[in-house]
């Protein structure tokens, strides 16, 4: 029996995806564990805890998604839209490591509904969207699938059974403690013969090697995913040292992403004709451009 290369093995840090493989069972996963990275996004703005923690769930499930992108510059944005619900309106994307996102949400509905609300209660009728930008190929392609369940986390696991074909297992934890927030996950998946791009393998109840890898996969806790004294390459031992091989590969580190500037903006601006942009200046004769990601405002003098 194989284990892991101690020499691959990183300190438990934070802020960083790990991606393993179990080649005797056709299966792949990812681990993630969010800190300082996630406390810089969340504190852009003053949301009350349980919005922060719906974020940093949204953040951790972006994180381990995009890290599947093999190319660079492929960026992953996931969205969640809501009728009825506490969420307006929910963004988060990835792009090489860089994180970020934020959530409009009505302050009255929240603090109507007490300090632990369901996932129907944020939502009401929603939907999630996944949108892969693809570099390599210049490609855009979508899916979606309802908010229904009880955390994002299975939404996102019907999401690949429905659209992928991907038998698929993913845990996430938050911890919010005063302004500090961890956050954590583990993403598991089945390849027939360990290909990926192959056929893809239905999910079927009695497909008894998915079942071992997700049983296996589903033992872990809530503690280990934010455990600062286990690295993420322990964690991955710990849940499959009976297995013949493991194979881990260190990924990009995480960072907070908000891509806005004042260049950016005019160079977006630029393109929209005179008499538009007519209409967007202040009496100043300044456009002010807001960003939700990182709550800044940029006045742009063009």
């Amino acid at each position: 029996m194989s284990g892991i290369d101690e020499t691959a093995v990183q300190d438990d840090g934070f802020d960083r995806v790990l991606g393993f493989t179990v080649p005797g069972r056709n299966a792949r996963g990812r681990a993630i564990r969010l800190g300082p990275v996630l406390d810089t996004i969340l504190a852009a703005h003053a949301y009350p805890d349980a919005i922060r923690h719906l974020l940093a769930e949204a953040l951790v499930i972006t994180a381990v998604m995009g890290s599947l992108l093999k190319h660079e510059k492929s960026q992953l944005t996931l969205q969640a839209q809501a009728q009825g619900g506490v969420v307006d309106l929910m963004v988060c994307d990835y792009l090489d490591g860089e994180l970020r996102g934020y959530v409009s949400f009505d302050e009255t509905k929240l603090a109507a509904v007490g300090s632990n609300p369901s996932l129907s209660t944020l939502f009401g009728e929603g939907y999630l969207a996944f949108t892969y930008d693809l570099a390599a190929k210049d490609e855009r392609y979508q899916g979606i699938v309802p908010l229904e369940g009880t955390s994002m986390a299975a939404a996102c696991e019907s999401y690949f059974a429905r659209s992928e074909q991907l038998p698929t297992l993913m845990r996430v934890a938050v911890r919010t403690r005063g302004e500090r927030c961890v956050a954590g996950g583990l993403l598991v998946q089945h390849y027939p013969e360990g290909e990926e791009g192959g056929e893809r393998l239905h999910v079927k109840e009695n497909e008894l090697e998915w079942e071992h890898v997700a049983v296996i996969a589903g033992s872990v806790r809530h503690d280990e995913l934010l455990a600062g004294d286990l690295s993420l390459e322990q964690l991955v031992w710990r849940l499959f040292h009976e297995e013949d091989e493991v194979r881990v590969m260190p990924m990009a580190a995480l960072s907070r992403g908000c891509r806005c500037s004042a260049a950016y903006y005019e160079s977006i601006l630029s393109k929209f004709p005179e008499a538009e942009r007519a209409d967007m200046r202040s009496d100043e004769g300044v456009i002010e451009v807001d960003c939700e990601f990182c709550a800044k405002t940029f006045p742009i003098s063009l």
